[in-house]
């Protein structure tokens, strides 16, 4: 399935507007992941700890979304948002919202 930022996709009519689709992930984040990204912080560089884990958060999410799409008979997702949130503390959420769409055959 297609997944795009964009509002169109060249080439293609879109026929049917299925509505908006989202994808939610929420991610736990452990003890020893937050000590190496605390010494991370005072020595300086980035997280590859919390980078992996925003990685497989959108992953999910957008894995989620395309299912959802999928669902409704959708051929694209179009106009994909991503929003990433920190819940509290060692929590961190990725929402993926789009519009499903279908092409004209």
């Amino acid at each position: 399935m297609l997944v795009t930022t964009t509002n169109t996709i060249e080439g293609k009519k879109i026929a049917v507007y299925h509505g908006i689709v989202t994808g939610e992930a929420i991610m736990g984040a452990n003890v020893v992941r937050d000590l190496f990204a605390t010494v991370t912080d005072i020595v300086g560089g980035r997280s590859f700890a919390y980078e992996n884990k925003l990685s497989e958060g959108r992953q999910i999410a957008i894995e989620e979304m395309k299912v959802k799409a999928s669902q409704l008979g959708a051929d694209a997702v179009i106009a994909v948002d991503l929003d990433f949130e920190t819940l509290r503390e060692g929590m961190m959420m990725c929402i993926a919202t789009g519009t499903a769409v279908t092409f004209e055959k």
